[in-house]
């Protein structure tokens, strides 16, 4: 974490983290200034890919009736997936084909979160707006082709017409429909788990920033005092950032799925 004590000495006062100060310096700093440099955000979506395909192929190595605690920790997260998040959203007939997806979203956005949890790391990737922006992005490229590749050129008449709408309204609801299904619903699925991965991690900064300059600045027994229960009144946020990590991994899985079953059936509508 960025320490905040000579700032706040030079300024005569405690001064709050910025959303700034999230970016870190980068790693391989070329070409930085166009974003493509390599920091510690892009090293922790390449160590995310390794954690997962790691853990699965390690769980599974010796399947066996009577499953080790690993072997049932990866089949229970399968499990979740293929039924809560495929069968249940997709329906028997469609859900099998899309379960390397689902199961690839779902684990990528909450091993990315929790990163931000980890001594050390500290940092969910997704608190940052590219790494969502781009996931964000691959499925909303997804269910529009499988859009036109189900339905042909008809898809954007399914997506944007409402059934059984008087006439008159159709000029204005279809304008409507269209900002909101295709230009809308993709910056919604990606802000919402950039914000709340974000406002995590700004609370966390705010707790130990504030701690650090009662402590290392104010002194005494006011400083000591009040840092502690500064401290202690972090540990439930931190569990509760931990509840909001995995909800939005599920929620980010969820709209997922949601989008592919209205691909599918548009003309179900």
């Amino acid at each position: 974490m960025h320490s905040l004590a000579p700032m706040a000495t030079n300024e005569g006062g405690f001064q709050p983290p910025t959303i700034s100060e999230t970016h870190l310096p980068e790693i391989f700093p070329w070409m930085a200034e166009w974003g493509t440099g390599f920091g510690k955000n892009m090293l922790m979506v390449i160590l995310s890919v390794i954690v997962i395909s790691w853990f699965f192929m390690w769980a599974i190595r010796k399947q066996s009736l009577v499953p080790s605690r690993a072997q049932f920790i990866a089949e229970s997260g399968y499990g979740f997936v293929r039924h809560t998040l495929g069968r249940d959203i997709l329906g028997e007939k469609h859900f099998r084909r899309w379960i390397p997806l689902l199961f690839a979203v779902f684990f990528f956005v909450l091993v990315n979160n929790i990163f931000g949890a980890v001594p050390g790391l500290q940092l969910p990737t997704f608190s940052h707006a590219g790494p969502a922006y781009a996931l964000a992005g691959i499925i909303w490229i997804t269910w529009i082709v499988l859009g036109f590749r189900t339905h042909g050129p008809k898809f954007i008449k399914l997506m944007t017409v409402p059934s059984g709408v008087p006439k008159w309204l159709l000029p204005l609801l279809v304008v409507l429909e269209f900002l909101s299904n295709f230009i809308i619903r993709p910056l919604t699925h990606s802000l919402r788990l950039m914000a709340v991965m974000l406002a995590g991690h700004i609370i966390v900064m705010l707790a130990g920033s504030g701690v650090e300059f009662l402590v290392a600045q104010q002194g005494g027994l006011d400083g000591y005092g009040l840092g502690a229960l500064i401290l202690v009144g972090s540990i439930p946020l931190y569990f509760l950032e931990l509840v909001m990590m995995v909800l939005q991994a599920f929620v980010f899985a969820l709209l997922t799925a949601i989008y592919i079953q209205g691909s599918i059936e548009a003309d179900a509508h």
